[in-house]
């Protein structure tokens, strides 16, 4: 009998380790935002908000979808402002603020490519401070696409204490406008 409790027990703690890895630390899921033609895939299931915020002296509808995972916040922004704003200085202009608001260290950017995107597109990563203190690495994109007689604008970023680059990259390339 006490073999067979040995057997068991240990059946039992393969069968629980199991389960256990079969729950990934990331659960990709499509996005989709009303209105556009804008994809991406998050890390996990958003909550999504939309608010009108002024980007570049124009009233906007900004759409957010937003989740948590692997001890991070990834966040998916996207707002169509007319064709007459001028793309790259609202992207950039918005990355200050994000540094700003980060007091962000020293951001490294590099130039990111994607088909039909606007040029302008940037990718950025920086050490900066969360909003209670704490020290975090944040990447983060923007880019814009031509739609219609408007500009479609994206903002992605990450924040974790230390970010996966390969979850990162996965989540950055997954964003397009077929």
């Amino acid at each position: 009998m006490t073999a067979m409790r040995k057997i068991q027990g240990l059946l039992a703690g393969f069968s629980a380790f199991v389960l256990c890895a079969c729950q990934p630390t990331y659960n990709w899921r499509d996005v989709r935002f009303e209105g556009t033609d804008i994809q991406a895939q998050l890390p996990c299931k958003p909550d999504r908000t939309q608010r009108e915020v002024t980007i570049a002296e124009t009233a906007v509808s900004l759409q957010v979808a937003g989740c948590e995972a692997a001890g991070g916040m990834w966040v998916l922004m996207t707002a169509r402002l007319p064709a007459s704003v001028d793309a790259a200085q609202v992207l950039q202009g918005w990355q200050v603020a994000t540094w700003r608001t980060l007091q962000a260290q020293t951001p490294q950017s590099q130039a990111w490519s994607a088909p039909k995107a606007l040029p302008g597109a940037v990718r950025v990563q920086a050490q900066g401070l969360q909003a209670n203190g704490q020290p975090t690495q944040a990447q983060g994109l923007w880019v814009a696409w031509p739609q219609g007689s408007a500009v479609q604008w994206v903002n992605a970023m990450v924040y974790q204490p230390k970010i996966a680059g390969d979850a990162a990259d996965t989540f950055f390339e997954s964003i397009r406008q077929p």
